[in-house]
């Protein structure tokens, strides 16, 4: 696999000949059908998901579509969701947990859109939500960062049992224009902040935040079938768990061990 830094990395998933959401669920997924809506407010095309199989298996398929051209990306808020589109994610992902089906999510998005719609609709709590109930989920969880991972807008569709991320993807708190936005005011600086972030896909594996790297291979046929066939691998492991009480404590505990901590106790501070 390649080891280019992130700021070249951003420029390679940016490319629109890339692998889309709309080509994986083509090649991948047999029978599929697109579901709709949120039942509270309306459809987001940033959010496409729906019912398919993968091979003889039933899924529920979530991911973030972006476009080809400019009417796609405008049709489809470049991959940024609103609230409903996150609503809708979760609406799915509870109709694959009373139908034992297990959920796939392709994460591509520079961030949750941060309009004043979005906002007056309960964007934060959406995310939140989804954060909150996809934890307890009882079915299997896999998603695979395909492009950019970018904050909540990523992490949404990210508490899974296995999260991969495809070797030329990044996956990050803050989009690396957002951070250099921030930090120097100066949002030109983007590959400057991508390369000091550590956000690629060997520097995540590094530190266990995510299960696995996926290589891209030579073309876009060869990366699509190194994705299905590591569904496929983490499917047959995910389904090979004694008992969905097991998956649901080792996905918790997954995400209970992110980061460093140090306990600190009152009895042994006092005075301090």
């Amino acid at each position: 696999m390649s080891d280019r830094p992130a700021s070249e990395k951003m420029r390679i998933i940016h490319d629109t000949k890339r692998p889309m959401l709309g080509d994986y669920i083509d090649a991948l997924f047999d029978g599929f059908i697109e579901l709709h809506g949120d039942r509270y407010f309306a459809d987001d095309h940033a959010i496409m998901a729906g019912i398919g199989w993968l091979g003889s298996t039933a899924v529920t398929v979530i991911g973030h579509r972006k476009g080809r051209t400019i009417e796609q990306n405008m049709d489809a808020n470049f991959g940024m969701a609103n609230p409903e589109g996150y609503r809708k994610a979760l609406r799915l992902a509870h109709q694959a947990e009373k139908f034992h089906r297990p959920v796939i999510c392709f994460v591509d998005t520079a961030g949750a859109y941060p309009g004043l719609g979005a906002e007056e609709r309960g964007q934060g709590e959406a995310i939140a939500r989804c954060l909150y109930e996809f934890i307890e989920l009882k079915t299997p969880v896999i998603s695979i960062i395909t492009g950019e991972g970018g904050s909540g807008g990523a992490l949404a569709l990210a508490v899974a049992d296995r999260v991969l991320m495809l070797e030329n993807a990044i996956y990050s708190v803050v989009s690396p224009r957002g951070c250099a936005s921030i930090l120097w005011k100066d949002p030109t600086r983007e590959d400057e902040a991508a390369d000091a972030l550590h956000i690629t896909a060997r520097d995540l594996y590094a530190v266990g935040m995510v299960e696995g790297i996926i290589p891209e291979g030579n073309s876009n046929a060869q990366l699509i079938r190194n994705v299905g066939r590591a569904l496929r691998e983490q499917l047959s492991a995910l389904a090979a768990e004694p008992s969905m009480d097991s998956l649901l404590q080792k996905r918790y505990e997954k995400f209970r061990k992110v980061g460093v901590f140090r306990q600190i106790h009152q009895d042994d501070e006092e005075g301090v």
